[in-house]
């Protein structure tokens, strides 16, 4: 038997990327996966390929930076699926640069993306998690980094979403709700393009990675989160879990 079978996920950010694929694997252990993100096309490829795979999938057109569009996703999914049972925080536009280099928009852009959205989706998704819902947000490791320049304002973005999870994980127990972070690090486009535009930094960036790579987006992260949201982690509440190849080390 499938480990989500008929549990509903919400997915943001599902059009590409990390996203993408945990609205695979998600979709492929038994859950009904509502993919959403700002262009329609994107999560409806998405949604097509679980549906070959032999999924159940809809794609909600959904900008995170506005409450009003937040309201509708939920209420959206809700009417399709009867509840929302997982949710997935994924989308984030980065504010990458040098403290001079990002400008107090991007910074904006990045709060309201990040730890905004993920505050209002998560309240507005509490009363169809109560009783056995779980709450998976994406952080980082930045905030860790050995040399935090060029990092500072996309670590502090991606800090806040860790004490949003650690605070709902401590609020929200007593609901059965398990809110936890992940902090990956995954081929994706966003990825692809800081390798071409760093060459030399990401040369030393996968030496630091004992696993010598990066994460596969649906066999590495979407995978560890289908774990997360089974049966066989439900004892797992209000951690920060690098999914990085050994990188990471957050004591």
């Amino acid at each position: 038997m499938k480990p989500l079978k008929d549990k509903v996920a919400l997915v943001t950010g599902a059009g590409q990327g990390v996203g993408q694929g945990i609205a695979f694997a998600l979709a492929s252990a038994g859950a009904k996966v509502a993919a959403t993100g700002r262009t329609l096309s994107k999560v409806e490829a998405t949604c097509q390929e679980i549906e070959a795979r032999g999924g159940e999938a809809v794609a909600v057109e959904c900008d995170v930076k506005q409450l009003q569009s937040l309201t509708q996703c939920v209420e959206t999914v809700v009417a399709r699926f009867g509840g929302i049972n997982i949710l997935v925080n994924n989308a984030q536009e980065v504010p990458s640069g040098t403290l001079f280099d990002v400008s107090d928009d991007a910074f904006e852009a990045g709060w309201h993306s990040g730890p905004l959205a993920t505050f209002r989706l998560m309240k507005l998704c509490h009363p169809y998690l109560k009783g056995d819902g779980s709450i998976i947000n994406l952080g980082s490791s930045a905030a860790k980094r050995w040399d935090a320049s060029g990092y500072a304002c996309y670590g502090a973005v991606k800090e806040g979403i860790r004490q949003l999870t650690r605070g709902a994980a401590c609020e929200w127990g007593l609901d059965n709700i398990r809110t936890n972070v992940l902090l990956p690090h995954a081929k994706s486009p966003g990825l692809n393009w800081w390798i071409e535009n760093n060459p030399e930094e990401a040369t030393e960036f996968f030496k630091s990675i004992p696993l010598r790579r990066v994460g596969e987006c649906e066999e590495d992260i979407g995978r560890f989160v289908v774990l997360l949201c089974s049966d066989d982690a439900r004892y797992v509440n209000g951690q920060s879990i690098a999914l990085d190849g050994g990188q990471a080390y957050l004591g």
